[in-house]
């Protein structure tokens, strides 16, 4: 395992879990950045004689070994969106209520805070657990720790349920929809713009597809209890070559939003029969995950945290578990909606109440 940087300050775990969160929000993390705060971690945790460290790059895991009958995997990642003078952190009240401010707090060093709390105060908690604190979730899914982990060492992501951290008003957000990212071209004749008619544009032929797309209804789809809702928009569109030239190709992007009853193969038959006789091609997907709330452990869970499960509407690290077969759920302090925002803050007591359902759950004998 990789030494720590000595010279970094090792985090106060004994301290309440919105000190910690603050503490690692003022440790800088942008993705591609996060050695400085996986060293901190990996100090804190070092001497905790009931953890088993293994770390992979900038991934930390850390294993119990009791040999309880079951294991839960509970994971978080360290990395962030760039700044944007939201650093340092500070606290606000806004409306009556405290807020922890800066860049992190909601996504997702508040969920991380709290697992790091209860990884070094539960020594013998009643199922063994998994912790995972994983670098670059925020950029290409081919950077991503943790598929980088279950791709080289899926042994470690071994468990019957898994909990990720992910901002979700310290609510249970079962599953996650699937994401498919297709380029629609079309095709035409360049030509000076003085004689069109010499020419054929191609971006007049792109509106048939902003029509379909202006007149697509998303489905809304009940899986395992839950009513996930579809979303498919363009989100780019390019074309042209100068101000004087009939362009000859024109490309709109389009992001299909799937309900997890739906794979990806089944997602991209759809879009090619909706877009027929148009060139498509896919250039980014990644499978949804079913909410998996009828495992046993996940009714404990939900038991325990209180409240009812609401569906994930955006894609989340829970598909890498699902595709490993384990259930997974979305649970951690701070509304979705601040996530990346600048002025990204979160509520305290979701801090505080996402610990005690953490706790309860993983203490309840």
């Amino acid at each position: 395992m990789p030494v720590a940087d000595p010279t970094l300050p090792v985090l106060d775990l004994s301290a309440s879990s919105i000190d910690i969160t603050r503490q690692l929000c003022d440790i800088e993390s942008v993705s591609g950045n996060e050695r400085a705060i996986t060293d901190a971690i990996q100090a804190s945790l070092e001497g905790l004689g009931h953890l088993r460290l293994t770390r992979d790059g900038d991934a930390i895991v850390a294993r119990t070994e009791l040999g309880r009958a079951q294991r839960v995997v509970i994971a978080g990642h360290t990395d962030t969106v760039p700044l944007n003078n939201n650093l340092p952190t500070r606290f606000e009240s806004i409306d009556g209520v405290e807020y922890l401010w800066g860049r992190g707090t909601v996504d997702m060093k508040a969920g991380v805070a709290v697992q790091l709390k209860l990884a070094a105060e539960l020594v013998a908690p009643a199922v063994d657990v998994t912790w995972i604190w994983y670098d670059n979730e925020e950029v290409a899914s081919d950077l991503n720790g943790l598929g980088r982990l279950a791709a080289q060492s899926p042994e470690l992501l071994a468990g019957d349920f898994a909990v990720l951290g992910e901002p979700s008003d310290s609510a249970v957000e079962g599953g996650c929809n699937g994401t498919m990212r297709v380029e629609l071209r079309t095709f035409g004749v360049r030509a000076h713009s003085a004689r069109a008619w010499a020419g054929h544009n191609a971006i007049h032929d792109a509106a048939p597809i902003l029509a379909t797309l202006a007149r697509y209804r998303p489905r809304e789809v009940e899986v395992d209890g839950l009513v996930y809702r579809e979303g498919l928009n363009a989100v780019g569109i390019s074309g042209g070559v100068a101000g004087n030239v009939i362009p000859d190709e024109c490309v709109v992007t389009v992001n299909y939003r799937f309900a997890p009853n739906r794979s990806a193969a089944e997602a991209e038959r759809h879009l090619r029969e909706l877009f027929a006789g148009i060139d498509l091609t896919v250039t980014d997907v990644a499978e949804g995950a079913r909410p998996g709330l009828d495992a046993p452990l996940a009714r404990d869970f939900l038991a325990a945290v209180g409240g009812e499960a609401k569906p994930k509407y955006g894609w989340t690290d829970v598909a890498r578990f699902s595709a490993l077969g384990i259930p997974a759920v979305n649970y951690g302090p701070g509304d979705p909606l601040r996530a990346h925002a600048d002025d990204e803050r979160v509520a305290i007591d979701q801090i505080t109440e996402c610990e005690r359902g953490l706790r309860a759950w993983l203490s309840a004998s």
